[in-house]
């Protein structure tokens, strides 16, 4: 029952009540990620979706799902044997408000003094 709510009244918690109709009625599957997300395309490829596991967040697509996703390759990942470069990294959640968070030298919460570079403001003294 919760879950039929959250699809009526929600976005962002996986499929709404008219993607999963789409998805029923024009959408063909064509494999899912290691998060769970499941990737669908209509019947002549024109477009191409995702069935987020669990909120919708894009950056949660792995690097070879994407480049499906927008039509760079037309091979999707669960088709072949893809393996990711070593530059392309797994998924990182947004740490900000987190004890994770970025906090470079000089911020707020981290107190360490920053280093000085060009053209920093130097304060007027008479």
């Amino acid at each position: 029952m919760k879950e039929w709510l959250l699809q009526i009244f929600t976005w962002w918690n996986g499929q709404t009540i008219g993607t999963r109709f789409f998805t029923w009625r024009f959408g063909r599957s064509v494999g899912e990620d290691h998060l769970g997300n499941v990737y669908y395309q209509n019947a002549d490829d024109s477009k191409r979706w995702v069935i987020y596991n669990g909120p919708a967040e894009a950056s949660a697509i792995p690097p070879g799902w994407h480049g499906w996703m927008h039509h760079r390759v037309d091979t999707p990942p669960s088709r072949e044997e893809y393996v990711p470069r070593d530059w392309q990294k797994p998924h990182q959640p947004n740490h900000t408000g987190t004890a994770l968070a970025y906090r470079p030298k000089g911020s707020l919460l981290n107190p360490a003094e920053r280093p000085r570079v060009t053209g920093d403001y130097d304060a007027w003294t008479p």
